[in-house]
């Protein structure tokens, strides 16, 4: 058997423990699969009492993640520690720019840096490897750049945040209002002390910036995602969209339209029968269009320490094995400068929800703004919900849609910003 890949792993939280555990525990399996062992020699870890609680066998503990940058016995340094500057930045930095590989289930990092990330481990002729990344145990990432490698991808979208997915199942089935759900959720350990980055749709524009990189050969471009959350939606949402034979869920999108690539995460009414509305709880999905393979679709666990580790050791394996790949598929300096579509621009039905102080009154004055903006209705309610008028459209341009509900906020008294999602037909 071929000497061991020694690993070092900075962090020892959630993903960092189940990772450590992971490799301990199978061993043996894994020196099978690989031809050779899979070794941890060294973990960073500061908070002393925490790492007590983790069984990392004989590998030495250090106080300073960044050392482990610089010691000649490791082959691979895993950040586990989160951030996308700071230590963990300056860990790949040293780590790639010393010829060790490096591995991360870091979304943030690699959706602000990613492109110098891969410039520097094509440079030093190592691998960067960030599968955990995006949909915690589901290989979405190692899919596109190799299994479908030979197709031309058209849109990849799906559910990629399991905190606001949650949240949308609970609200749906139990009816009850946003806050409640989200603080039920922060006490499972589902959601953040400080939940912004999943509620506000932060978490999932970072994944989806990665996937369009990956999937369209570009710059991965955080700026460029146009992103909203769910915040603002409340059961009734869920139940009228049921009635019409739909479902609400976060998705982020990244689309090539021909005429550039839009990426966008939003709240979206989607089809009660499609493979991702039955997508539930905590789990994330993905569905890949392309040209050949039509259409695959990718279901599981989008977080937790088991799932997250599963795909990091994947990642530790393939590099074990030999394997050497460019991190979003292509060679880095060849990724292209994205040509962005104006997300405005999409045409799509939608479902508008106002909340005016005189919701009757209100109607004429909601029809006549659509109308005005060339945005056709095909149904609107008045009786839904106390102190609430909902609308679905027919196809109209976002851009028109966006005008009419200005112009709604403008001539009335409004309680809370309109709530505006597409009606996909995935």
């Amino acid at each position: 058997m071929s000497a061991p890949l020694r690993v070092g792993v900075a962090g020892l939280g959630t993903i960092g423990g189940g990772t450590v555990r992971l490799l301990r525990e199978n061993a043996d399996l894994i020196a099978a699969r690989c031809g050779r062992p899979v070794t941890v020699v060294a973990v960073a870890e500061r908070d002393k009492d925490h790492a007590a609680s983790v069984d990392f066998g004989d590998a030495e503990l250090l106080d300073d993640g960044l050392a482990l940058a610089e010691r000649p016995d490791i082959d691979v340094v895993v950040e586990l520690i989160g951030g996308h500057g700071g230590i963990a930045l300056e860990l790949a930095r040293r780590a790639l720019g010393g010829e060790k590989h490096f591995v991360t289930a870091n979304k943030a990092m690699i959706a602000h840096h990613g492109q110098e990330l891969a410039l520097a481990a094509e440079k030093s002729g190592v691998t960067l490897a960030f599968e955990a990344a995006v949909a915690g145990g589901i290989p979405i990432l190692k899919a596109i750049r190799e299994s479908l490698a030979g197709n031309r991808i058209r849109r990849v979208y799906g559910i990629f945040n399991g905190t606001c997915n949650y949240i949308l199942t609970a609200m749906r089935d139990s009816g009850r209002p946003f806050a409640d759900i989200l603080a039920e959720a922060q006490a499972l350990g589902y959601a953040e002390a400080d939940p912004t980055f999943d509620v506000d749709g932060v978490d999932a524009a970072h994944k989806t910036a990665i996937l369009a990189a990956l999937a369209f050969g570009q710059r991965v471009d955080l700026d460029a995602v146009r992103t909203a959350g769910i915040r603002d939606l409340a059961p009734v949402d869920q139940v009228v969209a049921a009635e019409l034979g739909y479902c609400v869920k976060l998705l982020g999108v990244a689309e090539d339209t021909g005429a550039g690539v839009v990426t966008r995460v939003e709240p979206c009414l989607v089809a009660a029968d499609s493979p991702i509305a039955r997508v539930d709880g905590v789990f994330n999905a993905v569905v890949v269009d392309a040209d050949f393979v039509d259409r695959t679709v990718y279901q599981g666990r989008g977080a937790g320490a088991e799932p997250t580790a599963s795909a990091v050791v994947g990642d530790l394996i393939d590099i074990a094995r030999g394997g050497g790949w460019h991190a979003f598929g292509v060679p880095a300096g060849r990724l292209e400068q994205a040509k962005p579509a104006e997300t405005a621009l999409l045409s799509s039905a939608y479902y508008l929800r106002f909340a005016p102080n005189d919701p009757r009154g209100a109607i004429a004055g909601i029809a006549a703004a659509l109308n005005e903006a060339g945005v056709p209705v095909a149904n609107m309610f008045s009786d839904r919900a106390p102190g609430s008028v909902i609308v679905t459209t027919g196809t109209a341009q976002g851009a028109a849609v966006e005008q009419a509900c200005a112009s709604v906020a403008g001539s009335m008294a409004l309680a809370g910003t309109p709530v505006r999602m597409r009606i996909e037909e995935f």
